[in-house]
């Protein structure tokens, strides 16, 4: 190592090598929709991939679930805030590490028992950071700058002690202490959304959380899509897209593609089949998530057949909830 090469243990890259694989996306105007299971495979093992949504909304389940039954391994997934998607990368085997800012099945359940056996028995790792400063280090990875500054976390010892990446740092301007964070920039973005051209173009309602920087800080962007609509009503309201085409791989057309989590303005989580799980994982942690994923990951040969397996009521509820937004 030489003064011109310092050290990256945590493996930011620097602004030459994002922007040549930037350069090197193909940016031609192209049919994009793949199967679910194509889309899957395009995610390779021991890559960082990047989970759209928060928590239980909007969060890319169909290709998650594509992901367990293709038996990947190695993988890294970071995400906002992270719910049963993490119990299902853990549990699966597919995981090696998660990196996010909250770890648990939801409020309503509380801390994930996946995560906690998981992690104290040294099957994966669970890095953890504040809610901003995963927005302030995927925004950093899209706007191809190495950290983003910070007050945040600065009396805290998340991110600096325990995972040894924050920096400290003294502002040359004002000489104000703050904190560096280092940038992410995942190799896949998976991002659920409402709508969606072949070409890419997505629109989402609802909050967009952190899903612009996303795409803009990933190398490659997967959609998955309640439905494909045509490029023309793409084009009757522009300022909906949430990003372009040219950052998207991808689209996979899947609906209820975020059960059993929501879906803004088309259904709520499915809350009985959340239930289900969380008692599953009660009795017998090991045992409760091996019968979960066999019945519902491994037998059902297809996304409508895991739908099937939830069960029409549970469809039907859903659905009736989350439409009930646009109610008089």
């Amino acid at each position: 190592m030489t003064e011109t090469q310092p050290a990256n243990p945590y493996g930011v890259k620097p602004y030459s090598q994002l922007r040549a694989e930037t350069a090197a996306r193909d940016r031609s105007l192209h049919d994009k929709v793949v199967s679910l299971e194509e889309a899957a495979a395009r995610i390779k093992d021991g890559e960082h991939v990047a989970i759209g949504g928060c928590m239980m909304s909007r969060t890319p389940s169909a290709l998650i679930w594509a992901l367990v039954r293709a038996k990947r391994k190695n993988l890294t997934f970071s995400r906002s805030i992270v719910s049963s998607d993490g119990d299902i990368v853990f549990a699966s085997g597919i995981a090696k590490k998660v990196v996010t800012s909250w770890f648990s099945q939801g409020i309503v359940w509380g801390i994930s028992r996946v995560m906690r056996a998981w992690v104290e028995q040294g099957r994966a790792e669970f890095e953890e950071w504040s809610h901003m400063s995963m927005g302030l280090r995927y925004r950093a990875g899209a706007m191809g700058l190495p950290f983003m500054a910070t007050r945040s976390m600065m009396g805290s010892d998340v991110g600096r002690m325990r995972v040894g990446a924050a920096k400290d740092f003294t502002c040359p301007f004002t000489g104000d202490k703050l904190l560096l964070l280092p940038a992410l920039n995942p190799d896949v973005a998976i991002i659920h959304v409402q709508r969606c051209d072949k070409y890419g173009n997505p629109q989402i309602d609802g909050l967009p959380f952190m899903d612009h920087d996303l795409a803009l800080a990933a190398k490659r962007v997967i959609l998955t899509t309640e439905r494909i609509v045509s490029n023309d009503q793409i084009r009757r309201a522009p300022d909906r897209t949430a990003f372009p085409f040219f950052t998207v791989e991808a689209v996979v057309e899947v609906p209820f593609g975020s059960a059993p989590h929501e879906c803004y303005g088309l259904y709520e989580p499915f809350f009985t089949h959340m239930d289900l799980f969380a008692n599953m994982t009660k009795a017998d942690l090991d045992k409760g998530v091996a019968d979960y994923l066999e019945r519902f990951y491994y037998e059902p040969k297809s996304w409508t057949e895991y739908l099937e397996r939830m069960g029409l009521a549970n469809l039907l509820t859903a659905a009736r909830g989350g439409e009930s937004i646009y109610d008089d």
